[in-house]
């Protein structure tokens, strides 16, 4: 059983519909290694929470020339598409926050990986963009 919490805004089948496009569309780039585009579907500066290899809390704002930098080392060189299967859980704040917990495999050159993480999104003028990433093991990056 899984346990949401009320924040006290029900969650339309819009409201998830739109959210599920999102994640569609942001997936189909990340699995392009279309960092440029991934970029644009963020809010800067952006919010990274993390730990590092001493197991210490990290955070760090980054901005796009930030993110492009890192993202393009972390989704590497090659020709060959990322793949992901994801399940995600957003708890909606409101039609225009949400919190959503993802449980994935992303698979790269027949070679799969799990990840567990969080993102924050907002909408703003009718389309979700991130604003914070929280995943563990990007510290020692920040």
């Amino acid at each position: 059983m899984t346990f949401l919490p009320d924040t006290g805004y029900t969650a339309t089948t819009e409201d998830r519909a739109s959210l599920d496009a999102w994640f569609a569309e942001y997936d189909a780039a990340s699995g392009k290694r279309d960092v440029e585009r991934m970029a644009d579907m963020a809010v800067f500066p952006l919010n990274l929470v993390s730990d590092d290899s001493a197991a210490d809390g990290r955070s760090a704002q980054w901005d796009r020339e930030r993110f492009v930098t890192a993202m393009t080392h972390v989704m590497g060189e090659g020709s060959e598409d990322i793949t992901f299967e994801s399940t995600r859980t957003p708890v909606f704040l409101s039609s225009s926050m949400a919190v959503v917990f993802t449980d994935s495999t992303m698979t790269v050159d027949g070679h799969s990986r799990q990840l567990r993480y969080a993102d924050i999104l907002l909408k703003r003028g009718g389309r979700w963009a991130f604003q914070t990433m929280i995943q563990e093991g990007w510290g020692d990056n920040l």
